[in-house]
């Protein structure tokens, strides 16, 4: 995985370099994109989402050869070393407690992509995103503390309810666990992103944060994998989810980020679990049923519903009327 939009959308929000390592001009804020057209910046979100749900599709091709917890600990190590090679990020001059931001956002990214690996092992590639959008969306309804968050609440539990209700009939209790798990990680994750992106620059936290969970994964890749993770077949794979779950999206995501304003990135993502039924439709052919689909529906609509809620009310207080 997997990296997470939380990162993107704060880099968004204010003024920001160029992804280029030259010192490029700052780019557009948040504030002033509404006024640009964003057809082409919400292609690229989801045409983000596609690169990044096809490639957890494509990633189950290795469980055969390496076992979830290897085809994980090969995606992230050639993720790290790409976005080292991209970003070279700077070591000198932070203090102790940056490093432990980036320990904190390292383990956090470790552990939610292990766990939702192991969730797709057992379960549909749909079912999986969709149980684990449920972290974000609690921790957002919590945060929010509006009272249409409630809505969305009931609506998420309804559809993660009927949604599991409907997998374990066929599926995996271990699987839906492990899920859940991704999705509570998933929240880590997004806490601890933006410790870590408020010290480091660019890009440079997050290829920190890559290694981090790399280095922790690779103890377990290997006890579980050996040798199969040096086949050049499964490399080449390896490396085409690498590309395909991070560098990919991560670059196509801060295009449109510069154009998008956050709020409308932030439910166009809400649309993953979407893409990810029917990744997991055409490259595995998991053809889910209709409560299935409903609960992912349902789910969605409560995650779109809460971006909105929270936009206009930080819009409300900005100028002092009661959110809408």
């Amino acid at each position: 995985m997997r990296t997470r939009p939380g990162f993107l959308a704060r880099r968004a929000a204010g003024p920001t370099r160029g992804p280029d390592h030259t010192g490029g001009t700052a780019t557009t804020t948040g504030k002033d994109a509404p006024e640009r057209p964003h057809v082409g910046a919400a292609g690229l979100v989801l045409a983000a989402a596609l690169s990044t749900q096809f490639g957890a599709a494509f990633a189950t091709m290795l469980f055969p050869h390496t076992g979830a917890a290897g085809a994980v600990t090969l995606r992230l190590t050639l993720s790290a070393l790409v976005l080292l090679a991209i970003a070279r990020p700077r070591v000198r001059g932070y203090r102790r407690t940056d490093w432990l931001a980036i320990l904190a956002f390292g383990l956090a990214m470790a552990a939610m992509n292990h766990l939702f690996y192991e969730a797709i092992a057992r379960i549909p590639l749909g079912t999986a995103v969709t149980l684990e959008l449920l972290g974000p969306l609690v921790l957002s309804v919590i945060a929010g503390r509006w009272p249409q968050s409630l809505v969305w609440a009931v609506m998420a539990f309804a559809g993660a309810a009927a949604l599991t209700g409907a997998t374990l009939q066929v599926g995996s209790l271990l699987g839906v666990a492990f899920a859940l798990g991704a999705g509570t990680m998933w929240a880590c994750y997004t806490l601890t992103s933006r410790r870590a992106g408020d010290r480091f620059p660019r890009l440079d936290g997050l290829a920190l944060a890559m290694t981090v969970s790399a280095a922790l994964s690779l103890p377990v890749g290997i006890s579980s994998a050996g040798a199969a993770l040096l086949s050049p077949r499964v490399l080449l794979i390896g490396l085409a989810v690498a590309l395909m779950s991070s560098t990919l999206p991560y670059a196509l995501e801060l295009v449109s980020l510069r154009t998008l304003p956050p709020s409308t990135f932030a439910v166009l993502l809400s649309l993953n679990p979407v893409v990810a039924s029917a990744a997991g439709l055409v490259v595995l052919d998991q053809a889910l049923g209709p409560v299935e689909l409903t609960g992912i529906l349902l789910v969605v609509a409560a995650s779109a519903g809460a971006v909105h809620t929270a936009a206009r009310a930080h819009q409300s207080a900005a100028t002092g009327s009661a959110p809408g």
